[in-house]
């Protein structure tokens, strides 16, 4: 299957899948989506990430996460940059997500990094995703 747009595509797998209450999703694998998992790992909002050979191409295996086994840590996922439109921040101009109780996955030349980790080491780039 040809997605234009994967990391989209990656975000609403993981978001159909906590709405259906499902335990794990899988995504095809890439570099980009196995760092953005991680960040997602870091910052609680799944469990767990595995990669796997599923035949040929490798897979990612996302554990998601539910307080008291009923409701989705991941309450929103949204996609910001997009291949039609891309959105780039200053380092002053990362937003912050929900007032800092979500958080914003951005790509600097240095990897892909949270938006508070961006602020830190005073980088910019291009800001991928929304989680809260």
């Amino acid at each position: 299957m040809n997605v234009s747009d994967p990391i989209a595509d990656m975000l609403t797998r993981v978001r159909n899948a906590s709405r259906a209450r499902h335990t794990e999703v899988i995504v095809p694998a890439s570099r980009t989506k196995r760092e953005i998992a991680r960040i997602l790992v870091e910052e609680g909002f799944i469990a767990d990430v595995r990669e796997e050979r599923n035949g040929v191409a490798p897979v990612l295996r996302l554990q998601l996460k539910y307080v008291d086994g009923k409701v989705p840590v991941v309450s929103g996922l949204k996609r910001i940059s997009k291949p039609g439109l891309r959105v780039y921040a200053r380092k002053t101009d990362i937003p912050r997500v929900l007032g800092g109780l979500g958080i914003v996955i951005v790509s600097t030349s240095r990897g892909i990094m949270t938006g508070s980790q961006a602020r830190q080491a005073e980088l910019g780039g291009e800001i991928l995703a929304y989680v809260w």
